[in-house]
């Protein structure tokens, strides 16, 4: 473990941590940020002295504060500050991995609070497993692949890897999707880690990417930066890893910081997603038939794959298309669940079975491992779907493969237990956590059972920074005009944000025809942040994303415009179909809520600083406009204009 920074203000031997922090709160921000040109803001002083109460008292506290309140450079002066105090690192969570790229930037907030304090801050990455390169799947398609980014790939892969008497003082972090900025995310896909690895019994396990990045930010003195998806993911494997004897995928933290906090519920059942793919069981069981074992086991395997097939049958022929998504809905049918009831019977009965064979005969303990976890899992996931209204669950076919997913419909009591029963600080911090200023609904869908609360307004003036304009149309076509009219008389400067994937690629198709003049950028061509960073130094691009309604970042001309090309409704597929079917008011409840807290988030990538301006273009159809025009007024800080 990396020795601890010290604090960095005095300490006296008879002081109390928290009066002498909140001294130096007072000094930074009154006086050191200030001297430094950094613009004195009372939101900012406010929310420090509120976050006192939460670090003081180990406390939940929801900070919901504006653009431009400086939230974030606030709690990373407290996050840093109580790691060193307590002597472990801060876990800062972040809503994806562009937002976490935001903080760690050159000239980010990070790096601007190092300088301004004069302190070397200790800040490692941890991001989610599928940003990593699985050097067992780039070996086994590199001598089939024509693909010359995934080539350039393997190439930049070190030579240590493939070296199995390689010293292991030349094992060297690497791996990261953000080393292969070339790369697609549709090629990246085929070389990355996925559900489907045995990373456990990989031969590559000690050697593999993920692996030395994970040894590397578990040292970290100061803060610790991941995903909403790989935190939680760290929750739901605690404590079997533990009982492994592995370590958590991530180190003993001091206190946590939710950033986008308002995301963390739907990362949480994504954390507890069960996948299951049509070949992988019968890859894990066939290492079982090859193993001495008895003729009762054999019967029970067999019965197993012929079960499993038959679902898979059933689930192939059942599962319908969901307009806008690539989930495809399961009807719940009796012959489906009885197979599904058979399996989970087989499935248990096999892993006692186990118990036998490995005492009786000599089974090899790569695949007894690798069996055990795989049926586990297997069972657990069928006992979610076969229970009355626990589960959410949708089928995923692609030109390989073809999946169930399985996600549990509520978490709360779960992250009661796992999460928020630990004493330590929690910080919940972004700009839309309540409904107008109550944090119930959201502190209740967490498991929350005490929390402090409060508000913070943007400093900015919107009525003299930004304009709005909606356009409406029930056109595709004129929508497409639309945005290629705004976007090339602004020559660049513009972000397009999209509902979905599909109405992102029916834009692209249709501007590839009309060969603009200006130049496009489109999120999945490159690494993420390479396509931020090339827009950000060029004000001529336009770049067209939709997953960027919130954690992007680009103060300044170079982003000037924010387009939206429709109003951003959840998908119709099956996790917002089963939150429909719980609520009274669908409409009311789920869909119109979420619309407007993703269209406050993507007007707010606009004005990023106090200088910045520009124009807000909102496309709606006339039924949209008809149905929720006062809806859309209330979410937009400006008057809209038609």
């Amino acid at each position: 473990m990396k020795k601890t920074a010290a604090l960095p203000f005095p300490q006296s031997k008879n002081g109390h941590f928290f009066d002498e922090l909140g001294d130096f709160i007072g000094d930074v921000f009154y006086e050191i940020l200030p001297d430094l040109g950094f613009e004195l803001r009372d939101e900012q002083i406010f929310m420090a002295f509120q976050l006192e109460q939460a670090f003081k008292n180990k406390s939940v506290i929801f900070a919901e504060a504006g653009v431009g309140t400086g939230k974030t450079l606030v709690y990373l002066v407290y996050a840093i500050c109580y790691a060193r105090y307590m002597r472990k690192p801060a876990i800062i969570s972040c809503a994806d991995e562009t937002l976490i790229e935001q903080l760690v930037k050159p000239g980010g907030d990070i790096e601007k609070l190092s300088n301004a304090l004069n302190m070397e801050i200790d800040v490692r990455l941890a991001k989610a497993r599928e940003q990593y390169v699985c050097v067992k799947k780039l070996n086994n398609i590199i001598d089939q692949t024509d693909s010359e980014e995934i080539e350039k790939v393997y190439d930049d892969i070190p030579s240590f890897v493939n070296q199995q008497g390689a010293s292991m003082t030349s094992f060297k972090p690497y791996g990261d999707r953000k080393e292969y900025p070339w790369i697609s995310d549709r090629e990246w896909k085929k070389i990355a880690w996925d559900p489907l690895q045995q990373c456990s019994t990989c031969e590559y396990f000690h050697r593999c990417g993920q692996t030395l990045n994970r040894n590397h930010y578990r040292s970290a003195g100061d803060l610790v930066i991941c995903s909403h998806d790989f935190y939680m993911e760290h929750v739901w494997t605690k404590e079997s890893r533990t009982r492994e004897g592995q370590l958590p995928l991530l180190p003993e933290a001091s206190c946590v910081v939710f950033d986008e906090g308002h995301l963390l519920e739907f990362a949480a059942q994504k954390g507890l997603t069960y996948r299951f793919n049509a070949e992988t069981l019968t890859t894990v069981l066939t290492g079982y038939l090859n193993q001495d074992v008895r003729e009762e086991s054999l019967v029970l395997i067999e019965d197993i794959l012929a079960g499993h097939d038959e679902w898979f049958d059933i689930l192939k022929e059942s599962a319908k298309m969901q307009e806008e998504s690539n989930r495809k809905e399961v009807p719940r049918t009796p012959e489906m669940l009885a197979v599904a009831e058979k399996l989970k019977k087989n499935a248990a009965s096999l892993l006692d079975q186990l118990v036998f064979d490995s005492e009786l005969y000599v089974l090899e303990e790569y695949h007894l491992k690798m069996i055990e976890e795989y049926l586990e899992f297997y069972a657990y996931g069928l006992d979610i779907l076969l229970k009355d209204n626990e589960g959410i669950y949708w089928v995923e076919e692609s030109k390989d493969t073809f999946s169930l997913v399985i996600m549990p419909r509520l978490v709360e009591e779960v992250l009661k237990k796992e999460v928020f029963s630990q004493k330590i600080p929690y910080v919940f911090s972004s700009a839309t956590l309540s409904r107008e200023g109550d944090f119930t609904f959201f502190s209740q869908s967490l498991g929350i059972d005490k929390s402090i609360g409060f508000t913070v307004d943007s400093p900015f003036d919107y009525n003299e920074k930004m304009a709005a304009y909606a356009f409406v149309t029930d056109e595709e076509e004129q929508k497409w005009q639309h945005i290629a009219d705004k976007s090339f008389k602004n020559e660049g400067g513009s972000l397009v944000l999209f509902s979905s994937p599909d109405e992102m690629n029916r834009f692209r198709d249709w501007l590839f025809v009309k060969k603009p003049e200006v130049s496009c950028l489109f999120e999945g061509d490159q690494e993420i942040s390479e396509l931020v960073k090339k827009f950000q130094n060029n004000e001529n691009q336009l770049l067209c994303a939709y997953h960027l309604w919130e954690g992007l970042d680009i103060p300044g001309p170079a982003l000037n415009q924010v387009i939206i090309a429709s109003l951003p409704f959840p998908p119709v597929d099956p996790v917002f179909k089963a939150k429909r079917q719980e609520s009274n008011h669908p409409l009311e409840e789920v869909d119109i809520p979420y619309m407007l807290l993703r269209l406050r988030q993507g007007v707010g990538r606009l004005i990023r600083t106090a200088t910045d301006e520009g124009v807000i273009h909102l496309i709606v159809s006339s039924k949209e406009n008809e149905a929720y025009c006062e809806n859309i007024s209330s979410a937009l800080p400006v008057k809209i204009n038609y």
